[in-house]
């Protein structure tokens, strides 16, 4: 992600950044983080020289202890290249160090800008502290000749607050780098996991019409198949007509398949296709069920069946669909009545009961799957459904559906 740019950015953060870095090595420095060492040495020696050169300004001062002192700000010069490795343990080393070396103060400034980039402010404020708590007792010990006592007090303190200010404004910035990149991550995240919840429930509800158009066309073949293999000495223009509503529902069931695994492709629905059926297309739906030779009785009692909304209308219809199929199935021979009542106001109730076959049944597989389907389908619109076995032995389903 960061590759022909990693150089500009320093070692800590781009750690951060990249998911794949192995957290228990220490990250290696960047060209970034090599220039703004380098910087730090320079600036350190500086202030290490500029500190030497007003030792001389001290006539008190012994020189054998401008030698320690100077010897003292040599070697402090070295733990400036470990500022990012033990950036804590540099600035609690600095502060005695500081107190007794004039020359190791510009160290001791950098490692106290290190420690307010790379730790938290409680750390800061602890050695910060320290080194504001010792600054009086170092002035009255080692006083700045031409400047009052208070003049370098305010100064030493005004300096140390830069330092600190700008520590913890660069690292305000890194933290915002990193949480705007977390927060960049977390909206992919959500994205990604939005785009497979709407492609599962898409998918969901392309097994259900699968389930609902497809298992009432395939009843529909095997009744009329079962009906040529069982009957072969039937009339010929009972086989004839056998063989059309076979080749039909062989038909309509591969237009139907061919849509569903179009808008799988597609992987959006395809507003060119058939239109989806409603409430008027349910008595075609009992018309066709009946020339297969299933007894339906169609009860329908709806104030204004064109105002019944599209939506609404689908559900009933595929609720009648499914109860018949189911009859086709588990309890063929009966006598199937469908009952569908409503106005706008009232909603719209749909049942669909079957006696009990008489006579053994053979066991026809099914998973449930299709009731199931059902009965989230009323509950997205609104409304509700329930189904089970009837007091007098047979089958019904029960729903309601909000109109209005």
């Amino acid at each position: 992600m960061f590759e022909g740019r990693r150089w500009l950015l320093p070692s800590a953060v781009l750690r951060e950044l990249d998911p794949d870095a192995e957290r228990s090595r220490r990250p290696r420095r960047t060209a970034r983080d090599w220039v703004v060492d380098f910087c730090c040495f320079l600036v350190a020696v500086l202030v290490g020289l500029t500190a030497a050169d007003a030792l001389d300004d001290h006539p008190d001062l012994p020189h054998t202890l401008v030698v320690v002192d100077q010897w003292i700000g040599a070697l402090s010069l070295g733990a400036v290249w470990l500022r990012r490795r033990w950036p804590l343990g540099l600035a609690v080393a600095m502060t005695p160090i500081s107190m007794v070396s004039d020359t190791a103060g510009g160290v001791a400034l950098i490692a106290l800008f290190t420690l307010a980039v790379h730790r938290p402010f409680r750390y800061v404020a602890w050695v910060a502290g320290a080194n504001l708590a010792l600054l009086p007792l170092y002035f009255w010990l080692r006083p700045e000749p031409g400047l009052p006592f208070l003049g370098a007090l305010a100064f030493s303190v005004a300096l140390l607050g830069a330092v600190v200010g700008w520590g913890m404004f660069v690292r305000s910035k890194r933290q915002l780098m990193l949480s705007l990149r977390d927060r960049a991550r977390r909206a992919e995240t959500e994205a990604r996991l939005r785009a497979e919840q709407a492609q599962r429930l898409a998918r969901e509800a392309i097994a259900r019409e699968m389930h609902d158009v497809l298992a009432h066309r395939l009843t529909l073949l095997s009744v009329h198949a079962g009906a040529l293999e069982f009957r072969p000495d039937a009339p010929r223009e009972e086989i004839a007509r056998a063989a059309g509503v076979i080749r039909e529902s062989a038909h309509e069931a591969l237009q139907d398949l061919r849509e569903i695994i179009g808008v799988l492709r597609a992987g959006e629905p395809d507003d060119a296709g058939r239109p989806q059926p409603t409430l008027a297309a349910l008595e075609a739906l009992v018309t066709e069920s009946r020339e297969a030779g299933m007894k339906v009785t169609l009860d329908q009692r709806v104030t204004d069946p064109a105002a019944v909304p599209a939506s609404v209308g689908r559900t009933a219809y595929r609720i009648a669909q499914e109860g018949l199929t189911n009859a086709r199935k588990h309890a063929p021979g009966t006598e199937v009545t469908v009952t569908v009542t409503g106005a706008p106001g009232g909603g719209l109730s749909v049942t669909v009961r079957n006696p009990a076959p008489e006579g053994e049944v053979p066991h026809v597989p099914g998973s449930g799957q299709g009731l199931i389907g059902l009965t989230e389908r009323a509950t997205l619109t609104g409304g509700r459904l329930e189904h089970g076995p009837a007091a007098d032995g047979g089958f019904e389903v029960r729903a309601w559906l909000p109109w209005g």
